[in-house]
């Protein structure tokens, strides 16, 4: 299959890795009533996309290149690099609830990958109790289809910008054509998050970026505790 074509089935919403059950905090925040309309909708996903869209971006494209440093796959090392990536970005993720999600996809991601790429380097993800996390099974995933490291990132940073729009059509019926619309518009925002992660991807895993969203970190511990909810995040 092409480069191009892989790009666009890990970048696709039904990839079988379960994040269609997700909407990226916009849940609560429609509850909380803080995203109640299109242009609500658009600052929710700016500020998601300035926060977790460039920390999981600048993991991803880490853990790509500990999987494949100079483009062959191959890295001794890699174990022990990934084991600092997911503990780097245990620490950059304040709300439990947040950390189980990611260790959640990262497992349905990895189950997917294993079934495509059954050669791939997943026996160096750590064996972290719950998983590792996302990013990192995403960073290995596009290193075994042959994705370039850019390319990992604007993997991760439009996948956490798509579910949130997604969901916003959902629960509050906004017209998808026009949420599609405000998707095109955050389009050149996307690249520059995954051009800028791309680039930090050789820093050592303690400078890689940190961005924090407090209030979504609050929002995710209330809405765990919702007996009746339609997203599991």
């Amino acid at each position: 299959m092409a480069t191009s074509s892989l790009l666009l089935l890990l970048a696709d919403g039904r990839f079988p890795a379960g994040a269609h059950a997700h909407s990226g905090g916009l849940e609560a925040a429609v509850a909380a009533g803080r995203v109640d309309d299109l242009a609500s909708l658009e600052a929710f996903l700016i500020g998601r996309l300035a926060t977790a869209g460039l920390v999981g971006a600048a993991f991803a494209a880490a853990a790509h290149r500990a999987a494949a440093p100079n483009g062959t796959g191959a890295n001794e090392h890699a174990g022990a690099a990934l084991a600092r990536l997911d503990a780097e970005l245990d620490a950059r993720t304040a709300s439990p609830a947040l950390r189980a999600v990611s260790r959640r996809q990262g497992r349905a991601l990895l189950r997917a990958g294993r079934a495509i790429w059954p050669d791939a380097a997943f026996a160096d993800l750590p064996t972290t109790p719950g998983g590792a996390h996302q990013p990192l099974v995403l960073g290995l995933l596009c290193a075994a289809a042959g994705l370039s490291r850019t390319e990992t990132a604007t993997v991760a940073a439009y996948g956490t910008v798509t579910g949130a729009a997604s969901a916003g059509v959902r629960l509050l019926g906004l017209d998808p054509y026009q949420v599609q619309a405000l998707l095109v518009g955050l389009a050149d925002a996307c690249d520059g998050i995954a051009a800028d992660a791309a680039r930090v991807a050789d820093d050592p895993p303690e400078r890689l970026p940190a961005a924090a969203a407090p209030l979504a970190d609050i929002s995710a511990e209330v809405h765990a505790t919702w007996e009746v909810r339609l997203f599991a995040s």
